[in-house]
């Protein structure tokens, strides 16, 4: 009976030290996977979080960077050449042809010095002047000579090689569409290049 006894009050203290051994380790095991957790879920926030910075950063910058105006410079050839074919008519005495196309090299050439295509953030605009002043109403069809990129539908230079004009068409003007011819009096390539960055690329034509 007493060795029993003994036998239980041996169980009952092992039980006891190892509850009290345990108890704490458990605890701390509790603990450290919980706090775990934690820090898991704050570092997986604070990764998120920073991604968002970033991508709205990105977004205010690409918004705040504008780009570079874009004025062509002049060129002269085509009225030079329209004058030179008037003096060879005149030189033959072909005055019908040469007076009209006289005429047309005398206009081109003033245009040339004073008109200008401006590429600016947003919209194409026809200046004149060097002090790049408005253009005023478009006597042909009406409206600002200023027309948004993303309202153009479609665009050309004609030729290549030697471009004479370029034409586009928008749908600022009217909602169906508006054409427009102008003559290249500036630098072929150099508009070229500024329609092909603003107003997307031409599928038919670009100086070489």
């Amino acid at each position: 009976m007493e060795s029993a006894l003994l036998s239980a009050s041996r169980f009952t203290t092992a039980l006891h030290k190892r509850e009290v051994v345990d108890g704490p380790v458990a605890v701390r095991k509790l603990q450290s996977s919980f706090y775990g957790k934690e820090i898991n879920s704050h570092a997986l926030f604070t990764r998120n979080f920073k991604k968002i910075n970033l991508t709205v950063t990105s977004v205010m910058r690409k918004k705040l960077i504008k780009k570079e105006t874009v004025v062509p410079d002049p060129d002269y050839r085509i009225p030079i050449v329209l004058l030179g074919l008037s003096g060879g008519l005149f030189y033959v005495e072909n005055l019908p042809a040469a007076v009209p196309i006289g005429l047309l090299g005398l206009l081109l050439l003033f245009q040339t010095t004073r008109v200008r295509f401006v590429f600016d953030d947003e919209a194409l605009e026809v200046k004149v002047g060097e002090q790049l002043e408005e253009s005023g109403e478009n006597v042909f069809v009406g409206g600002k000579n200023r027309w948004k990129y993303s309202s153009f539908v479609n665009w050309e230079l004609w030729w290549p090689n030697f471009p004479i004009l370029v034409y586009f068409k928008e749908k600022q003007t009217k909602p169906e569409g508006q054409i427009h011819f102008f003559p290249v009096i500036f630098n072929g390539k150099q508009l070229y290049d500024a329609m092909v960055e603003r107003c997307g690329p031409s599928k038919t034509s670009g100086p070489k």
